[in-house]
């Protein structure tokens, strides 16, 4: 019995490593550009094994991907539960919960740029969303935090009601989100000037909470 569990226990932590290689390798090079031998040479495991455990590169690749949301969650975790964060009036709450996707943009710009080719490779390969349910959890969601923010100001005056906020935020996530991708990706056409990114999404941001504001 306790050979088993040992035996279980370092499956679980070859398995855990491989996901974890995986994800280094996707960021440092593109999923299109990695290859299931690069990650079995990289973490020491017969590529056989790997896909044994995951299926295809498919099924590792939504893996790594689950992981690094993961990682990013518990890097912003606490932040809205402090003390100086909930001392705030809710429509300066509501502020600086949304700045936290310029951080996303500006801390992490290669996993913006993996985002957009995860996104491709959804379309291009067809995957089941059966097969995303426990990717889908892993990606920060932020509106209760929002939607919590949003009640206080409603309580302390600062904020206005509006008819559907979970709507309200859903629009500006998407938007600042999706600009993100497109300013990581870099200048395409002639006109292209990205070189005040972070003032476009602030400026994104600066209308949301106009908009949010109780005069």
């Amino acid at each position: 019995m306790e050979n088993e569990i040992s035996h279980d226990s370092l499956k679980n932590k070859r398995y855990e490593k491989a996901v974890e290689v995986s994800a280094q390798l996707f960021l440092k090079n593109g999923i299109d550009s990695v290859k299931m031998t690069d990650i079995a040479d990289e973490c020491g495991i017969g590529v056989a094994t790997l896909y044994r455990w995951f299926g295809t590169k498919n099924g590792i690749t939504i893996e790594a991907m689950t992981y690094m949301w993961n990682e990013l969650n518990k890097m912003f975790s606490g932040i809205f539960e402090s003390e100086v964060f909930l001392s705030q009036s809710g429509i300066k709450q509501l502020n600086d919960l949304m700045r936290m996707f310029i951080v996303l943009y500006e801390a992490h710009p290669g996993f913006m740029r993996l985002l957009s080719e995860f996104d491709l490779l959804l379309i291009s390969e067809d995957i089941p969303k059966k097969d995303l349910k426990e990717y889908e959890r892993s990606i920060i969601n932020f509106y209760p935090v929002f939607e919590n923010s949003y009640m206080m100001g409603i309580a302390d005056g600062t904020v206005r009601e509006i008819p559907d906020i979970r709507m309200f935020y859903l629009s500006f996530a998407h938007t600042l989100m999706e600009l993100s991708k497109k300013l990581i990706q870099g200048e395409l056409l002639p006109n292209d000037d990205f070189s005040h990114a972070e003032e476009e999404l602030s400026m994104i941001i600066e209308a949301a909470v106009f908009f949010l504001r109780k005069e």
